[in-house]
């Protein structure tokens, strides 16, 4: 007779699958137009330019290149990553760049290195559920802070840090995942200066940064004075190169920036050195503005041709938002209805779209949905809407 097995962690068996990646399996069949996922257009990638880097990389040091590398990633990329975040005005060397296997590497890092079971994480209300499976596995306490259409309210934000004592604030404050929206650079300010005052870690997570297609940049949190010695930046080369890359980037203080390198040797070792180092002859070599100012105008194009189409495929009632960059669109179907139930009759007419109820840290909004305008044309998009304006209206 053999004995039983001992269980799974309870970690392994508490956090449940993302719903997101459950709706884009459904929704893989042929012929299905998908608002669902927030993958970048294929047909943007630039193919070419990251195959010459390769080729580059590989005539040039190969055998460096498919050897083991150090654990902080390679030199060049972290100086690439460094210039960026310089000329975005946040003075960077390449010693305050940590690379990971993408940028959701580097908030399990950081959770790893700062977090204990039973803390309290602060979020916003919604935030990006990858995080929040993130916190989960953590085994942390998630306490999410009140937010209207442009954030964060820092008022409520001081309220809770007193009252709950978090360890971080995670936050996506420039064209968030779900929502779009943007946090104002006064709250900016507003949420570095309390940081500093009140003790508290900031995890910025800027993967849609690039992606503005109106408006004027604003400064990251990390760049405000009082959050210097407490913000960890995180960025991503998934929207401006490739997700398949898998490449990212993790900017901290010092001695949390090599916490998490002294964690990352336990996940991986280090990210890839031939994608770190065919990324790094891909920045060196093309002009990354220019690839993004073709990426930037034709996802302009596909949000406009979402927007104008939104009043006809969704209820009578239904409000929406009006992002000013980024991925996704957040929309609100009135009262009574529930995106989750209708998400069925959706699929059934060949259209998806993602419930909002999963991305609440607390008491969901049963009649929010997000929709994501990037991986398909205008006229796809359209088709998609009246798709929609068809399941909805049954």
């Amino acid at each position: 007779m053999r004995a039983e097995l001992p269980p799974f962690a309870a970690r392994a068996t508490s956090v449940a699958a993302s719903p997101v990646r459950e709706i884009l399996a459904l929704t893989e069949r042929p012929g299905v137009i998908s608002f669902a996922g927030g993958l970048p257009a294929p047909e943007l990638f630039d193919a070419a330019g990251l195959r010459a880097a390769y080729d580059s990389a590989f005539a040039d040091c190969a055998g460096r290149a498919l050897q083991y590398s150090v654990t902080e990633g390679a030199t060049e990329l972290r100086e690439a990553v460094a210039a960026r975040a310089t000329a975005h005005g946040l003075p960077t060397a390449a010693d305050d760049v940590l690379i990971t296997t993408g940028s959701q590497q580097a908030l399990t890092l950081i959770a790893t290195t700062l977090l204990e079971p039973g803390d309290t994480v602060l979020v916003e209300n919604p935030t990006y559920l990858a995080a929040l499976q993130c916190f989960g596995m953590a085994g942390v306490r998630v306490v999410p802070v009140p937010c209207d259409e442009d954030g964060i309210d820092p008022a409520a934000l001081a309220e809770l840090v007193l009252r709950e004592r978090p360890k971080l604030l995670y936050t996506v404050p420039t064209f968030q995942n779900p929502t779009g929206r943007t946090l104002p650079g006064e709250r900016r300010a507003a949420v570095a200066a309390l940081a500093g005052r009140l003790g508290l870690w900031l995890v910025e997570d800027d993967p849609y940064g690039d992606l503005r297609y109106e408006g004027e940049r604003v400064p990251w949190l990390a760049a405000h004075p009082g959050a210097e010695d407490r913000t960890a930046l995180l960025g991503s080369f998934s929207k401006i190169m490739a997700p398949g890359l898998r490449l990212g980037w993790l900017r901290a203080p010092a001695a949390l920036r090599r916490a998490a390198a002294r964690a990352k040797q336990s996940a991986d070792l280090h990210t890839s050195t031939i994608d770190q180092i065919a990324a790094a002859r891909y920045l060196a070599a093309v002009d990354l503005e220019v690839h993004l100012d073709k990426v930037r105008g034709a996802y302009r194009e596909r949000r406009d041709a979402l927007l104008a189409g939104l009043g006809e495929a969704l209820p009578a009632g239904s409000v929406w938002n009006r992002p000013e960059g980024g991925m996704f669109v957040w929309a609100r179907l009135p009262a009574g209805h529930d995106a989750g139930e209708l998400l069925k009759a959706a699929v059934a007419c060949d259209v998806a779209y993602v419930p909002g109820a999963p991305f609440f840290a607390s008491e969901p909004d049963p009649a929010t949905l997000r929709l994501s305008f990037t991986t398909h044309t205008p006229a796809e998009i359209g088709e998609g809407l009246r798709r929609l304006r068809e399941a909805l209206a049954g």
